[in-house]
């Protein structure tokens, strides 16, 4: 019988604190899984906006709009739902990151606080961030590979290259989300901002930044507009890649310019997530 009670004792004693400190990876894979969690009660929610509007793009333009197009008239002669399927990784990515980088992450400072309890453990802002991050990142991942089997179903794959546009896609959303996580961590109970964002940065830029036709074709003093962009690099990496034109030095360039963006917005971020958890 002493032996009974002393077994169920321990089974009823919790676990004593180590004293240490979580580290950052495992701090950031905790935060993925709370994400996760949640997200898997409420992805239906996410599906069409992430997976069913570059499918339709790739359906509307490529297949039907782009039975008009004479496929010589396009860079290496390919068919236009070839020529526009590699772009639209990039085109979906910052479209799948402007939604997750934006009202999620305020809901989590403003209405839902949730990212108050989670600091409130010894998890720090810093961390929490970089788990938003491999959150977003995994986010792209997933819808790409969605995106990458509808076009490979509808013959709009030119070869293996692809798989480098998926990644090049990421990194594209990557570069125009986490800065938005900065803006998200800034922003009030009243958003506006993000109406200016969506209605302003993202719709002209899906529209301007090369994805449907060649920027040249553009007037002239509209291109640095869109070079600027970070879908603009995101194309042109994703093109080039798919159709084997990318050369070392303009992939370089472009992945410099994606980089430049992606490390100013974690700095942005984690000064915001700082500020607005601590004061």
């Amino acid at each position: 019988m002493t032996d009974i009670l002393d077994a169920a004792t321990k089974v009823r004693t919790p676990h004593r604190a180590t004293g240490r400190p979580v580290g950052s990876i495992r701090s950031a894979l905790l935060v993925l899984e709370s994400t996760w969690t949640w997200y898997k009660r409420n992805w239906k929610a996410t599906v069409f906006s992430s997976v069913g509007l570059p499918v339709l793009y790739l359906l509307a333009m490529g297949l039907g709009f782009g039975s008009q197009v004479r496929a010589g008239s396009l860079p290496g002669g390919v068919a236009y739902v070839a020529y526009l399927a590699p772009a639209l990784f990039p085109a979906g990515a910052v479209q799948t990151a402007a939604g997750e980088c934006t009202f999620p992450i305020l809901s989590g400072f403003q209405w839902s606080k949730v990212f108050l309890g989670i600091t409130a453990s010894p998890i720090t802002p810093g961390q929490l961030l970089f788990g938003q991050v491999l959150w977003v990142m995994s986010r792209l991942i997933v819808s790409g590979v969605a995106f990458l089997l509808v076009a490979l179903a509808v013959g709009a794959v030119s070869g293996p290259g692809i798989l480098l546009s998926l990644v090049f896609g990421v990194c594209t959303g990557l570069a125009f989300g986490i800065p938005l996580m900065a803006l998200a961590a800034s922003q009030g109970n009243d958003p506006k901002a993000f109406n200016v964002v969506f209605r302003f940065v993202v719709v002209p830029m899906s529209l301007f930044a090369g994805t449907f036709f060649p920027i040249t074709q553009l007037p002239a003093w509209v291109r640095p507009v869109a070079w600027i962009t970070p879908m603009w690099h995101g194309t042109e990496l994703a093109r080039g890649a798919a159709f084997g034109t990318l050369t070392w030095g303009s992939a370089l360039a472009h992945l410099a310019v994606l980089g430049a963006m992606i490390f100013v917005g974690v700095l942005l971020a984690r000064w915001r997530f700082r500020v607005r958890l601590t004061s």
